[in-house]
């Protein structure tokens, strides 16, 4: 045998060899991560939710892929990209902080895991048939929105005791989420006493926008931003918009005092991040949704920004200082 042919001979089977290798290797699993916002105002939160993916052993571009579809802020687009993930084909679909992105999700599929992260009662929403045992193909994190409604108005209430006129911010584009603040707020009123509930009604910037401009005439004595994932979207809008106007403000979460707004009250959203990311992680292991029961976050936090109270000419009475988690200065 000529020594070309040898050379060739055993540098062919030998250089296949690598290809065939990686060609019986599995493919990475692809997680579909339904968004509502977009990557530049939920980037913290999807920081989060990685996390937990390390924690269940999983990073991406290593061992998992992650095809993320994003809302843009709107709650009618979250069906057709639901679908979209579906047809896809993913391993597990993670909808952190959209109840109407986990509906869409639970409508589109009834054998692909689901993983999401609400703050309203799942059993109610019909996502799962016991918060003990899910059931079927969704589990995830309740993490508590609706029920602190009350808490979060008496302490704005505690911070403006001379409120007579309290504002309440909804996005009418979540109706049952909407329906349920309403209720709630309209309860806790009527424990503050002498107390009148205006409700305004917000989807689109625009109308924040015309929200605030009827807050001036009318002279509202404080504000009330419901929970909601598309005002968590505009959180800078918000807080720009009650410094200019100077209306005490009270949000859901701590993200919206970090962007200069008032007062906030209510569980941490980058921990339900984090969460999500862990029981997707698990479902990866091999976990089943229906055998995982749906955790509820436990955390909840009071932060104020003492610079825009001060702006605000607000005296922080020291029993919220003392009950605050966190004072920014």
């Amino acid at each position: 045998m000529k020594r070309r042919e040898f050379i060739s001979l055993l540098g062919g089977p030998a250089a296949a060899w690598p290809l065939a290798a990686r060609a019986q290797q599995p493919a990475m699993p692809v997680i579909g991560f339904l968004g509502f916002g977009s990557l530049d105002t939920f980037g913290p939160y999807l920081t989060a939710f990685r996390k937990g993916l390390s924690e269940a052993g999983f990073v991406e571009g290593q061992n998992v892929a992650i095809e993320y579809r994003w809302a843009e802020g709107q709650y009618d687009r979250m069906e057709k990209l639901a679908a979209d993930l579906v047809r896809r084909r993913v391993a597990v679909i993670a909808v952190p902080g959209s109840p109407p992105g986990a509906r869409a999700a639970k409508a589109a599929t009834s054998t692909i895991p689901i993983v999401f992260g609400v703050g309203e009662d799942p059993v109610k929403l019909g996502l799962v048939a016991s918060i003990a045992r899910p059931g079927a193909n969704a589990t995830g994190i309740n993490f508590l929105s609706a029920e602190v409604v009350a808490k979060r108005l008496a302490l704005l209430h505690e911070l403006v005791p001379g409120a007579a006129r309290v504002a309440a911010l909804i996005n009418p584009s979540d109706a049952i989420r909407a329906e349920a603040v309403r209720n709630d707020l309209q309860a806790a009123v009527r424990t503050l006493g002498d107390v009148q509930l205006q409700i305004l009604n917000a989807s689109s910037s625009r109308e924040i926008d015309a929200a605030f401009a009827t807050l001036a005439r009318e002279r509202a004595d404080a504000l009330f931003v419901g929970p909601d994932a598309f005002f968590n979207t505009r959180r800078v809008q918000l807080a720009n918009l009650a410094a200019q106007h100077s209306i005490p403000t009270a949000f859901a979460v701590r993200e919206y005092v970090e962007a200069g707004g008032l007062m906030s009250y209510g569980t941490s959203v980058a921990d339900m991040y984090r969460q999500v990311g862990v029981y997707t992680g698990n479902i990866l292991k091999g976990a089943k949704p229906a055998d995982l029961p749906v955790l509820q976050s436990t955390k909840l936090e009071l932060v104020i920004n003492a610079q825009t109270a001060r702006m605000l000419r607000l005296a922080v009475p020291p029993s919220l200082l003392s009950l605050a988690d966190e004072v920014i200065e």
